[in-house]
């Protein structure tokens, strides 16, 4: 009933959309000691007023960086199986990430039909560079999914960095509606002036283009370590100076960080609001430290009474 609710939602492009994103576990960790991480998750959540939760289908992302990676790249558990296998007992929508680089057609088809029922809704994600080798491009898997009888509801990804660059960004966004896109979910916003202008082309865009705008949702990640923020800055995640000096600076980091979330989401809630433009919020938690854990949660509650006001 929860999964057909979020379906209605944004097919009829409401707001106030509210997401939680994880990281599964490690391939490398111990079978028995999973079982207790996704209860610990499900323990936080069950009681969180949130539309959904976003499972992340991790990547290496060398191939776009040549920088060494602050954390060493692990494999994790694909988010489907880890979903379909510990979270079942959590009854709130699955957002699951899928890195369709990976596939070939065929396969890809053999997910769609295999996951028709298990799976509320999906994001397809492309190759972090052309450099990286794939069996499959993100246009291939639009098509395989636009061709297929799935009624996996698709999202998209969005990078407010990217539309800084190039400027470009709203097209994309309205290309990957014509290929089935009904929703995105943006990389993690630490630069609210690259968010604003994204929405503002792309409301504009829509306007003159007599585009029905697809919901948006922005991703706040809290940072509670030197180390978690030179990883942020090494995914692509602008961070400007002024705002890095002081998050170096403070006595607490986390609350600092946490501060600033608070701050982007209340503005990015106000400009969208006189646009008429449905958004909402992801609150991504990818550390393993219980402080930034905590923080999340609390940034998830006033976060919802924000949206509410």
């Amino acid at each position: 009933m929860k999964s057909k609710k979020l379906k209605d939602k944004i097919e009829n492009r409401e707001g106030g959309y509210l997401f939680y994103g994880l990281t599964p576990p490690k391939k490398s960790t111990d079978n028995q000691k999973i079982a207790g991480i996704a209860q610990r998750q499900m323990d936080r959540l069950q009681g969180l007023d949130i539309d959904g939760l976003i499972l992340y289908d991790i990547q290496d992302e060398a191939s776009r960086n040549n920088n060494p990676r602050p954390f060493p790249f692990m494999s994790t558990w694909a988010p489907d199986e880890y979903a379909n296998t510990y979270l079942k007992d959590l009854k709130v929508p699955k957002i699951i990430y899928k890195s369709v680089g990976k596939f070939t057609k065929e396969s890809l088809k053999k997910w769609l039909v295999d996951n028709e029922n298990s799976i509320d809704l999906t994001v397809f994600v492309g190759a972090p560079s052309k450099e990286q080798h794939v069996y499959l491009s993100l246009q291939d898997a639009y098509k395989i999914k636009k061709e297929s009888d799935s009624t996996i509801k698709m999202g998209g990804v969005t990078i407010p960095e990217r539309h800084f660059i190039k400027g470009d960004e709203h097209i994309r966004l309205s290309n990957k509606i014509a290929n089935g896109c009904s929703f995105f979910i943006s990389q993690c916003v630490y630069n609210l002036d690259n968010a604003k202008d994204m929405l503002s082309d792309y409301f504009f865009y829509t306007k003159e283009n007599n585009i029905e705008p697809k919901p948006i949702i922005f991703t706040l990640t809290p940072i509670g370590s030197l180390k978690t923020l030179e990883f942020t800055k090494w995914l692509g995640i602008d961070i400007q100076r002024w705002l890095e000096n002081e998050l170096k600076v403070s006595s607490d980091i986390l609350n600092a960080s946490i501060g600033i979330c608070k701050y982007i989401a209340n503005d990015l809630i106000n400009f969208a609001k006189e646009k008429n433009m449905p958004i909402g919020f992801n609150i991504e938690s990818v550390a393993i430290r219980k402080a930034e854990i905590d923080a999340s949660i609390e940034l998830v509650k006033t976060i919802k009474e924000m949206m509410k006001a």
